[in-house]
């Protein structure tokens, strides 16, 4: 048949037109495009995980920066309450002190009212048992119609009010 006879001929030359088709291809594409896709596949790998290395570096700094302020923080908060601890005991000594000034003039001012009451009293007292002695001497002259002497009169009136 001659349909076989041009088989060996038409598919030695379609074999051939094949491999050097694929060939082809291969050194173009695998040896040309692979190598200069595979290098940006490389490079946006690398890109990537340098990307993410300065990620957790900037968070790792940023955590390492939060915890020095916060103990910058708290200690400038201990620091401050130490200041108001300090202020609140120098107002409450200064606070002693005035009121312990003003408790020595008031105490200064009691003795001085307990001074003149005493005075005013002993006045009072001596008044009283002047007055006493004159209405007794009186008394004693209305009734018996004898005069009394002073000083007798003053020693009765002061025994009568010691007793």
């Amino acid at each position: 048949m001659p349909q076989i006879a041009q088989l060996a001929e038409t598919y030695a030359s379609q074999i051939f037109w094949m491999l050097l088709f694929f060939g082809l291809v291969f050194f173009v594409v695998g040896r040309g495009m692979v190598p200069k896709v595979m290098a940006t596949v490389e490079a946006r790998d690398s890109q990537i995980a340098a990307d993410l290395a300065a990620a957790g570096a900037a968070r790792t700094q940023a955590d390492a920066e939060e915890e020095a302020w916060r103990v910058q923080s708290n200690a400038q908060r201990a620091q401050a309450q130490a200041l108001i601890a300090a202020a609140k005991a120098k107002a409450a000594t200064a606070t002693e002190k005035s009121l312990a000034k003003a408790q020595d003039k008031i105490d200064a001012q009691l003795a001085e009212a307990e001074a003149r009451i005493g005075a005013a009293k002993d006045k009072g007292l001596a008044e009283v048992a002047g007055i006493a002695s004159d209405a007794a001497s009186q008394i004693v002259t209305r009734l018996t119609g004898a005069a009394i002497d002073a000083k007798l009169a003053d020693k009765a009136v002061k025994e009568a009010l010691n007793a």
